[in-house]
């Protein structure tokens, strides 16, 4: 790597550069002004190996760990390795309380779920998994959601911002609504084959289309039931995901009222089964659903009601997420932070399933685990560690809904007024070296300008996230912190692979989901080529140099959802900036 080696020295000159607004027109001045490689500096980077990678993520996808979910004896082995690890770096432990850990107390749910609807004068009973996955959040021994009106009411959306509502004040109070996914996907007026970009960002997902957004609101309507449709191409992952994840104990953060403000059920079903139910109810999905794209549409109830039974078995058990420290050089900025994550949980294992039971997580997140550890041995590996403190954080439950990660920043260690940035990792380039990095939330913060004079450093591009669609950017742990307002940064596997076609990386990514995504199959391959992952690593070692020695604070940009909680944090408590 000696051709891609940023200079860590002290230049301050270069760090005041980048930490401001590097434009695109200034980016060839950028890498022309960038110092050489500095020789004492190498030895850090060299640290992070393909061997070291591939060694961490044999023992955590492991099928000892059973899968690492939270609350079994995969999290003991789990939360075991992490710390030792830390230890072996010699890293000071992350919380005051003199541990390496944060306790995070959870609440397991699994639910015996019934469905059954009665729609045009018939009954139509669904298969718990096969037709749907209902779950509750509530912890009572048993749900029920009787003869319930079925009201379709869009995507579920109210935006102000884009003068949508899809609620238009009709009260769903003890209703049962069936929403679809995603966001509305309006096309541009002037052109039919293009989304429109002034609505709801055209082809990328806002936080209106994840799935979490949709119970929230349901849950503030007052709904008995909130019924997701399930289609693949507005998701972006099958069925079977949703199963896999829900099919099994759900788990939430513990709260005082026990969950009782969420809404009662929360389930997802097959279209299928979904277009079934509303031609029962004399209605066509179909023009539902197109319906459903315009301002002025209106919730429509059907000719049908529900029923939910769920026998709920409920255990509150207390995870952990794993931190360690290393302290900056700076007497006076090293109680300012960056932090890096990854989650270290996966789905565990089904026992009800035949042969292979265990999701051993090795691409997630087993090998963002591991990019973690090279990354804080890299960090440690420096001749004078950073002037700014820096967190390593490994989360617990993310694949529960980024869990660890919330009860952080929502009861964070160190003041998050005096965190500059999260930098997070959740999975690891196993198909070989690209020409590029892909930024998930690209034009969010300037952490974006970062990256691109680190990724120069390494003759590599930043791209957008080819997916947008899928609203990656709400779906790991970084989106914890930045809903408080901290800048986050989520890199992901380049597109351009060094030997390969152009199809290459939409066939690998294809393949992945399709074929591993959240399935037992999620195991180390005998193909696999981590020389990418140690280049993605490496360049993250850079940025979070970079922030952790400038002189500025990252920012969010001027429009960007999350900039007037950062605003409003900053101007509460100032600190040096």
């Amino acid at each position: 790597m000696e051709n891609y080696l940023l200079r860590f020295g002290m230049y301050a000159a270069l760090i005041v550069l980048v930490q401001g607004c590097v434009t695109a027109e200034n980016q060839n001045q950028v890498a022309n002004t960038t110092p050489s490689p500095a020789a004492d500096i190498k030895p850090a980077l060299a640290t992070v190996n393909s061997d070291d990678l591939l060694r961490h993520i044999k023992v955590l996808s492991s099928d000892e760990y059973e899968g690492r979910a939270p609350g079994t004896r995969g999290e003991e082995l789990s939360v075991s390795y992490i710390t030792e690890q830390f230890k072996r770096l010699g890293l000071k432990p992350g919380n005051p309380d003199g541990t390496y850990t944060q306790k995070v107390p959870l609440i397991g749910f699994t639910a015996d779920a019934r469905a059954t609807f009665d729609a045009g004068g018939k009954t139509i009973g669904l298969k718990s998994n096969d037709d749907y996955v209902a779950v509750t959040r509530r912890a009572a021994p048993e749900i029920k959601v009787e003869n319930s009106d079925v009201v379709f009411v869009g995507y579920g959306v109210v935006a102000p911002e884009y003068g949508w509502d899809d609620y238009k004040d009709v009260d769903v109070r003890g209703k049962t609504i069936v929403m679809l996914i995603n966001d509305p996907a309006i096309v541009d007026p002037n052109d039919a084959s293009r989304p429109d970009e002034k609505m709801f960002k055209g082809k990328a997902m806002t936080y209106y289309g994840r799935w979490t957004y949709k119970y929230e609101i349901a849950s503030e309507k007052g709904a008995a039931a909130a019924i997701i449709v399930h289609e693949e191409g507005p998701a972006g992952y099958p069925y079977e995901v949703v199963v896999g994840s829900w099919g099994r104990e759900n788990v939430d953060i513990q709260t005082p009222d026990k969950n009782a403000g969420r809404v009662a059920v929360e389930a997802w079903m097959r279209l299928e089964r979904v277009k079934e139910l509303m031609a029962a109810g004399g209605q066509d999905f179909d023009a539902l659903k197109k319906a459903a794209l315009s301002k002025d549409f209106k919730p429509v109830t059907l000719n049908a009601k529900a029923n939910f039974t769920l026998k709920n078995n409920v255990r509150e058990f207390p995870s952990q997420n794993v931190v360690a420290k290393l302290e900056g050089s700076d007497p006076k900025l090293k109680d300012e932070y960056v932090i890096y994550t990854a989650h270290w949980d996966h789905l565990g294992r089904d026992e009800k399933l035949a042969g292979d039971q265990i999701f051993n997580g090795a691409i997630d997140n087993a090998s963002g685990i591991a990019t973690l550890l090279e990354i804080a041995e890299a960090v440690t590996k420096l001749p004078t560690p950073p002037k700014r403190s820096v967190l390593f954080l490994a989360v617990t439950a993310e694949e529960k809904g980024l869990l660890g990660a919330k009860h952080y920043a929502l009861n964070p260690l160190y003041p998050l007024n005096r965190t500059l940035a999260n930098i997070n990792m959740d999975g690891a380039n196993q198909w070989g070296r690209t020409k590029d990095i892909t930024l998930v939330g690209e034009g969010n913060s300037s952490l974006d300008d970062l990256l691109r004079v680190a990724a120069q450093q390494q003759n590599r591009t930043v791209r957008p996230d080819p997916e947008t669609e899928k609203g990656f950017f709400y779906r790991s742990d970084h989106f914890e912190f930045a809903k408080q307002g901290v800048p986050a940064l989520y890199p992901d596997t380049g597109t351009e692979y060094i030997g390969r076609d152009e199809q290459y990386s939409q066939q690998k990514r294809d393949e992945y989901t399709t074929r591993d995504y959240h399935k037992v199959t999620d195991e180390i391959k005998p193909d696999w080529d981590l020389s990418g992952a140690v280049e993605d690593a490496q360049l993250l070692v850079m940025v979070g140099y970079s922030v952790a020695q400038g002189e500025r604070f990252p920012e969010w940009r001027p429009g960007t959802e999350f900039k007037a909680k950062r605003d409003q944090m900053m101007n509460a408590a100032t600190p040096s900036r």
